[in-house]
């Protein structure tokens, strides 16, 4: 049996639980602390999934039994704190986004190139059984080239549930940074690098009223942009568009299919890249309906496959597939948009980007020694 990873967890808020609750199934993986500014969250979460301690942030940087943070702070925070990690010979993992710009991703990949640690970045959903599926069809050219696709992400925002949807908002949010990287992840692993893109971007409601229990009438002025259409061209050929939008309502699209690809012998639906396991359709030109594909990967994971699949990493010398270059060029793209909208001229990707190995099959629920 390899030497577990002991990792520890800063940030206890929403998406805490779903890390936690996952990382009991992998054997490679150690919960042995949390954190979080309020330490009443960490406490809680400790108590709820039985990690055996609750630290401070100093505590937490300087512990010996800790060999992997894992970054789960609102996207503003995301840098500074893998940065501390960094600097204290600690491996990295954080939540989506890498960073809010350009800037602070490049230095986070920089400092940990210096200290020789790993720098891994969700989404990791691109690993599960549903994007795994389709990117083996497309692979087998089932329906022939790629030429067309549409990416779509259309909701009235998050102000109405979230208890507390102020970041959604601020620079480093909205809803490009927030859905676009389970998107982009996603067509990055289907369709490969990408030559150009351009993007339009607005604020379509400048001030949003909460309405969830906890800060019920309180006020947010958006800060970034809550509507981006954009258009992407990739190197394989294939041209089309995504939409991510925290400004409409009542989307006709399939929300549980999303994104569809078009290519030169058929039709590919493919499943929500926010989820893991969902189903994925095609049809050919000959074929008289849609056909419902076989999965080609384990179902049934959630959030923490990338911090397990970057522990085995961390023990092997392997690759692991949800890394910080993927999670830097997913961050050009974003920004890409933006920038794109304020010039008025299409943008092209400056981070290099190569496709992580595909996920194995016919492995055991948990194992990913490979």
């Amino acid at each position: 049996m390899k030497k577990q990873i002991r990792v520890g967890v800063i940030g206890c808020g929403a998406i805490s639980g779903a890390y936690l609750g996952m990382a009991k199934n992998f054997p490679m993986v150690e919960i042995v602390a949390c954190n979080d500014l309020d330490m009443d969250k960490a406490r809680a979460k400790a108590a709820e999934f039985g990690v055996p301690k609750v630290l401070n942030i100093d505590q937490m940087m300087a512990s010996s039994e800790i060999d992997l943070i894992l970054n789960l702070t609102i996207p503003k925070a995301h840098v500074a704190t893998a940065l501390r990690a960094i600097e204290n010979g600690k491996h990295t993992y954080s939540e989506k986004p890498l960073g809010v710009d350009r800037a602070e991703g490049l230095k986070l990949l920089e400092a940990a190139k210096k200290k020789n640690v790993l720098v891994g970045c969700a989404p990791d959903t691109f690993m599960g059984a549903g994007i795994q599926t389709a990117r083996k069809l497309l692979d087998d050219g089932i329906i022939g080239r790629p030429v067309a696709f549409t990416a779509l992400m259309m909701c009235p925002g998050h102000e109405s549930w979230h208890p507390s949807p102020e970041f959604y908002y601020q620079v480093g949010g909205g809803p490009m940074f927030d859905m676009g990287p389970y998107y982009l992840t996603a067509l990055l692993n289907l369709l490969g690098p990408v030559k150009r893109l351009s993007g339009m971007a607005s604020v379509a409601i400048p001030q949003r009223t909460i309405t969830s229990k906890d800060k019920f009438g309180q006020t947010i002025v958006v800060q970034t942009p809550d509507h981006i259409c954009g258009m992407l061209e990739f190197q394989n050929g294939a041209v089309g568009n995504i939409i991510t939008s925290f400004a409409t309502r009542f989307p006709t699209y399939d929300g549980r299919q999303p994104i569809t690809i078009y290519g030169t012998q058929g039709t590919m639906r493919v499943p929500d890249p926010n989820d893991f396991d969902g189903p994925v359709h095609y049809r050919r030109k000959d074929d008289a309906d849609w056909i419902e594909a076989q999965p080609e990967f384990v179902k049934g994971y959630g959030r923490s496959i990338g911090v397990a699949d970057m522990a085995y990493a961390m023990q092997s010398g392997r690759a692991h597939r949800a890394d910080g270059q993927q999670a830097y060029a997913v961050l050009d793209l974003m920004q890409g948009f933006l920038d794109s909208s304020e010039s008025g001229r299409s943008y092209e990707p400056k981070a290099a980007y190569e496709r992580p190995a595909p996920m194995p099959a016919g492995l055991p629920f948990g194992v990913l020694d490979f």
